[in-house]
């Protein structure tokens, strides 16, 4: 719980509206990409930052050996790399290959249209929404 309630609430209704929404988009990156979800959840996870087996268990909500399991997976693909990390010698860092950044671009291409109800807005609602997400992504 993050203190305030309504916050809370709103965050549990905006995941609810997503998750209930996007099963047709998760089906189809698996069928385009041929990965399982878990996998193309991975990839995601490395487009912003190379990231360690542990950051990415944490980022991912799975644990270090399901963690290990996928990446270990993405590498015999080809669509990661496991390097030294320079600043930890004794680390490893995972990042995306060519081929990974080529796939998560395949996934974003797929069409992901937005639920009815959400299309019935009107622009000035859009609007006020999209101005609201920006905040939130700018952090």
């Amino acid at each position: 719980m993050s203190g305030n309630p309504l916050a809370d609430d709103v965050w549990r209704d905006l995941a609810a509206l997503v998750l209930d929404h996007r099963d047709g988009w998760k089906r189809a990156v698996v069928e385009q990409s041929g990965l399982p979800f878990s996998r193309i959840r991975i990839l995601k996870r490395l487009s912003k930052t190379p990231m360690s087996v542990k950051q990415l268990a944490e980022a991912a909500t799975i644990d270090a050996p399901a963690a290990t399991v996928a990446v270990n997976d993405l590498e015999q693909r080809g669509l990661v790399v496991r390097t030294v990390d320079p600043s930890n010698r004794r680390c490893k860092t995972v990042s995306l290959t060519e081929a990974g950044r080529d796939t998560l671009r395949a996934i974003d291409a797929v069409h992901d249209p937005a639920p009815d109800m959400l299309a019935a807005l009107g622009d000035d609602d859009l609007a006020a929404l999209r101005v609201i997400l920006d905040k939130l992504d700018a952090g």
